[in-house]
């Protein structure tokens, strides 16, 4: 598999070029966002590896330039680790966030979990797409049972279930849910995501105190675990 490191610094290209050659992926190296954006058109890679900040054009420019044309996995990886600039690197497009000094080990886990997500199969019309546990929803159906128990979700609920079951492990910050269920007017209602979210946690969670499957991201957004995935 195929990765581009784009990394102003050299000694981070350098160990995460061993790094991960030592675990089987082959990898392009850019110091710059605008040498990244040109091996992106010519190596097209399978995942991205992205710093933000770079001299000139930098990681959230990057991010955007890239989801113009491509839905490859964007995996940012950056000292920056206020909650402020999560925020703007997911809704910019990348899916996943490691703050500096990482380790390779959680870098790997997260490749790993990204091209799960990204990779699954397409499902057959009819066929849950999630099953775990005591919860299964069947999409196609818009169906939602619990140990064996229908649930009823109110629609808001339900595109709120759909939308995270579509992007499994995935941070999805408050302003790309508010925006995706309720609209662009409403991408500043924390109040109201809040409020459904513990419905729905209510609903789907065996303790909805330790939930299982919605986990927050603190000040950024929720994540849907799966093991599945």
């Amino acid at each position: 598999m195929k990765v581009l490191v784009i990394d102003d610094e050299p000694q981070i290209r350098h160990a995460l070029k061993i790094g991960l050659e030592r675990n089987g992926y082959d990898v392009q190296l850019a110091g710059t966002g605008e040498e990244g954006l040109d091996k992106m058109a010519v190596e097209m890679p399978e995942l991205v590896v992205l710093d933000l900040a770079m001299p000139g054009i930098d990681g959230y420019e990057v991010c955007k330039q890239v989801r113009a044309w491509s839905s490859v996995p964007i995996i940012v990886l950056s000292v920056r680790d206020r909650e402020e600039d999560k925020i703007k690197a997911l809704d910019c497009g990348a899916d996943d966030y490691i703050g500096k000094p990482f380790g390779v080990g959680e870098l790997l886990a997260r490749i790993r979990a990204v091209l799960r997500r990204t990779k699954q199969p397409e499902k057959t019309l009819g066929t849950p797409i999630f099953n775990e546990g005591d919860l299964e929803v069947d999409l196609d159906k818009r169906l939602v049972h619990k140990g064996g128990e229908q649930v009823h979700l109110t629609p808001k609920e339900y595109e709120l279930l759909s939308l995270l079951l579509n992007n499994p492990n995935r941070v999805l910050t408050h302003r790309q849910l508010l925006t995706r269920v309720w609209g662009p007017e409403y991408a500043e209602d924390h109040h109201s995501l809040r409020v459904h979210i513990a419905n729905l946690r209510n609903k789907i969670e065996t303790d909805p105190a330790r939930p299982t499957f919605i986990h927050t991201e603190t000040r950024v957004g929720y994540r849907f675990i799966s093991k599945n995935f």
